[in-house]
């Protein structure tokens, strides 16, 4: 069965309970998601929902970071929901794998919980038909002890490359250091 918005708002609700003190700052999208429908489409505006992909590797000292290619930034690898994804995790996932080419038997998820959730502004893109609107961009976190970086999708992104934590979340939020967090002291026995 597709995402729909109650996987939203249960995912929003559990991220919540985790990081209280962001409840002001996602306000806006909540009272959003209360009052509309269908936020899973990229064809929903004036917000729809997006997933993200923190993977990190050797034990956290570094996260595998997209060069993408419609924003020109350096982001954690991520996208659109497609209606075939039927959870907001496996859509995070299979994000990281297409723009990566990781190899997802070296990939494990550190959490079912959300690391972040960010609601942020996107301009208006006419070559894909978009007014400005909103993303509220869901993130989760994943771990590998070896993974490296494969072929990447070309039309998504400019490269890909690891960079050390404290670089990353220079460059992309502190957030990320999150992913580093999730991971805990058993993740190891299932990550390659």
């Amino acid at each position: 069965m597709p995402i729909n918005d109650a996987d939203i708002g249960a995912a929003l609700s559990t991220y919540l309970a985790r990081y209280p003190e962001e409840a002001e700052s996602l306000g806006e999208p909540l009272s959003m998601l209360a009052n509309g429908d269908g936020f899973a489409s990229r064809r929903t505006f004036p917000m729809h929902v997006t997933v993200g992909a923190l993977l990190t590797r050797g034990g956290g000292s570094e996260i595998l970071l997209v060069d993408h290619r419609a924003y020109g930034l350096l982001l954690q690898p991520g996208g659109h929901l497609e209606p075939t994804d039927t959870t907001l995790i496996g859509a995070a996932m299979r994000e990281l794998l297409e723009e990566t080419g990781v190899d997802a038997g070296q990939i494990v998820p550190a959490s079912q919980t959300p690391v972040y959730v960010d609601y942020g502004r996107v301009p208006a893109r006419p070559d894909k038909d978009e007014p400005a609107h909103h993303h509220l961009d869901i993130g989760y976190a994943f771990v590998t002890m070896l993974a490296d970086v494969g072929d990447i999708q070309e039309s998504e992104v400019l490269g890909a490359a690891w960079y050390p934590l404290a670089e990353a979340a220079r460059l992309v939020g502190p957030y990320i250091s999150r992913a580093v967090g999730q991971a805990g002291p058993g993740w190891l026995t299932g990550a390659r």
